[in-house]
């Protein structure tokens, strides 16, 4: 009975070059991960960690940048002007973050990883969704999973500011879906030396049958669908133009959402349309990084038998690292769970891993050198 099954060392799915790098420069993956024992299973997991807030300070610099379509997006920074390890600004290795569904800078999980990142001497840059940021939406478009054109015109401006610096992505839930979906239609010119997404949804329409059970559709659905109507209504003067909005904010499930809203503001077909091109876990073959998958076996937003394993076997540059428990976003261990969890250790390592050894990575990868970086 899982109440009483020993902690495990989680599952490296990967190829035998990735695997000797991460056991070597990542030790993590080869630690027993050992869940908050009052907080076992995947559903609990997932909901205390909403309810432990941070109480890191972290201040961010805002920049508002234009799009294409005449819209703009909000980035927070952390420059990290004092690094002791990278006191050159024109080359201090930066980490591109992706938030979550409803997510911005503010989530603890994105301030607990910024602080990771910036202890090894990196700078950050949050990219917030559109309309999550604080920022006002100038033209009726707000993002989807499937619509790279935001997070490549975050990458293409954070490369013209810092050329010289090298970028790593990490993306959590549906971040995490938006940064597979770039490199996987961006191929060799991704201009990122290597990404981490974390609790990623690689089957969107797994990922809405399992939230449609009725515990998962009680305790995470609704509230995730309020969130998500919330934010049309305050933007409901611009979006009004192109969407029947008060018919969107009856929705009552993330697929009535997608169904009256995303796939419509997207221009697809169906909500099924949608569901394919947003669904990272078959595109894996055309990514040309090295990227690292953090996944929990009983992750109630993406069941495990939608896991690309088979894949993540094939291809010597993706590692699938799945641990029996942790949740959606939760991976918290120790009676106290409130300082860095698993996922934040996992992410430190890799990131300083991934920057201080890039060669060895690049070659444990079978990935020839590039141009782009």
């Amino acid at each position: 009975h899982s109440f009483i099954s020993p902690p495990l060392v989680p599952l490296l799915v990967c190829g035998d070059g990735f695997r000797a790098f991460l056991q070597r420069r990542c030790p993590i993956v080869a630690e027993r991960f050992c869940p908050t024992p009052w907080c076992w299973g995947g559903r609990l997991q997932t909901l205390v960690r909403v309810f432990i807030k941070s109480s890191l300070s972290i201040t961010y610099r805002n920049e508002l940048i234009r799009t294409g379509d005449g819209g703009q997006l909000s980035l927070d920074w952390v420059d990290n002007s004092n690094s002791a390890e990278h006191p050159q600004t024109s080359t201090r290795p930066t980490v591109l973050f992706l938030p979550g569904l409803t997510g911005n800078s503010r989530q603890t999980y994105v301030l607990r990883a910024v602080q990771q990142a910036t202890r090894h001497g990196y700078r950050c840059v949050v990219m917030n969704n559109r309309g999550f940021g604080g920022e006002e939406l100038l033209t009726p478009l707000t993002f989807c999973a499937a619509d790279t054109s935001d997070v490549e015109t975050v990458v293409n401006h954070v490369k013209k500011l810092y050329p010289q610096a090298p970028l790593l992505g990490a993306g959590v839930s549906l971040g995490g879906m938006l940064l597979l979906n770039y490199l996987a239609r961006k191929g060799q010119d991704s201009k990122m030396i290597a990404a981490l997404t974390l609790s990623v949804c690689w089957d969107s329409f797994e990922s809405s049958i399992s939230l449609e059970q009725p515990i998962n559709k009680l305790l995470f659905n609704r509230h995730l669908t309020r969130n998500l109507c919330s934010a049309i209504n305050r933007h409901r003067k611009i979006l009004g133009k192109v969407i029947d909005v008060d018919y969107v904010l009856k929705a009552r499930t993330i697929r009535e959402f997608d169904e009256r809203f995303t796939s419509v503001m997207f221009g697809y077909k169906s909500c099924a349309d949608y569901y394919r091109d947003a669904s990272p876990g078959c595109k894996l073959q055309k990514t040309a990084v090295p990227v690292l998958c953090l996944n929990a076996a009983d992750d109630p937003f993406s069941p495990k038998h939608a896991f690309p394993v088979s894949l993540a076997q094939r291809l010597p540059n993706v590692a699938l690292l799945v641990t029996a428990h942790g949740g959606h976003i939760g991976f918290l261990e120790g009676l106290f769970p409130n300082g860095d969890g698993y996922m934040d250790r996992l992410l430190g390592q890799f990131v300083h891993a991934a920057f201080e050894h890039l060669e060895d990575l690049r070659e444990a990868c079978s990935i020839k050198d590039q141009v782009t970086q």
